[in-house]
């Protein structure tokens, strides 16, 4: 497989970019660079227009089977206007949200997984890396996750969407929003509700309510068959909140009778698993335990 990487986003260290290519090569995959991906204009990796031609660059060309973002960052929020459509799939997090979204409604599969840093730097036998050379291989992938006390039982099938909450929540009252994911599926395809993962970095508890309140008024939390809570990593509990930060969550969605996972290892955490999006996932959230399982890709990526 050729893998391309490119830096939509944040500028990377370019030691990154090397070691990752270095292991996804020794995986068997044939490894590319975006003519930017090294680039540098403040926080950015190289100016709006750079970042975008090495997207184009990627999607249009043809020996490219899958895009690689280096890192995340911010920067996305500034051109995915601008972005052509979304052909073959994408892998990374946080920042990349945006491109996910775009991935979705393309109805192109995409990853939520790892990227530069965490492939250069996690140990070969580590559980994100394995899974992650199994999901670049076509094969299924299956988490099996310790009960949370604020978990809600049951069961569903749906394809995933989402990730970074911040990003979700700046891209709300746009085309690229989670309501244009759930209104195209519903005109166009054979509606399902889909499953939504949500994880932050560094946000203030109240800055949460206010976004996932935001989905609860905006009809998301309302249109979907299950909702996957990861890892909100350096988000403190506020005691003026009342409540932790996965119990603020909790209420937002106590309405509804869809299975809630919380404590998914997805999210900014060095255990921060693959998940792919746009493909039917199996959940299963019980009193033992959750599972959550992807079927391999037919045929393989």
């Amino acid at each position: 497989m050729h893998i391309r990487i490119i830096s939509p986003s944040g500028a990377i260290d370019p030691v990154f970019i090397d070691r990752s290519a270095a292991r996804l090569r020794s995986w068997g995959h044939e490894v590319s660079e975006g003519i930017h991906a090294r680039g540098h204009w403040g926080r950015f990796a190289g100016t709006d227009e750079e970042r975008l031609e090495d997207i184009r660059d990627a999607m249009q060309d043809p020996s490219v089977d899958a895009v690689l973002c280096s890192r995340g960052g911010y920067g996305l929020q500034r051109i995915i206007d601008r972005v052509p459509n979304i052909t073959k799939p994408v892998i990374g997090f946080s920042d990349i949200t945006a491109l996910h979204q775009l991935s979705t409604i393309n109805c192109q599969l995409s990853i939520h997984a790892v990227m530069c840093k965490h492939i250069a730097t996690l140990p070969e036998d580590s559980e994100p890396i394995v899974a992650l050379r199994r999901v670049l291989e076509g094969k299924s992938v299956e988490y099996h996750i310790a009960p949370h006390p604020l978990n809600r039982y049951g069961e569903a099938r749906a394809p995933v969407i989402g990730g970074n909450l911040s990003v979700l929540y700046g891209l709300q009252g746009t085309p690229y929003d989670i309501r244009s994911i759930l209104n195209y599926q519903l005109s166009i395809l054979n509606y399902q509700k889909p499953l939504l993962l949500i994880e932050d970095v560094g946000e203030r508890h109240y800055h949460i309510d206010r976004m996932i309140r935001n989905l609860k008024m905006s009809g998301v939390l309302g249109h979907l068959g299950g909702l996957v809570v990861g890892q909100f990593s350096e988000c403190e509990d506020d005691p003026g909140m009342n409540c932790t930060v996965y119990e603020t969550i909790k209420e937002a969605v106590a309405e509804y009778d869809y299975p809630v996972l919380f404590n998914a290892p997805f999210g900014h955490v060095e255990h921060n698993m693959p998940v792919w999006l746009g493909k039917e996932t199996q959940l299963s959230v019980t009193a033992e335990g959750s599972v959550l399982r992807t079927a391999p890709l037919s045929p393989a990526l």
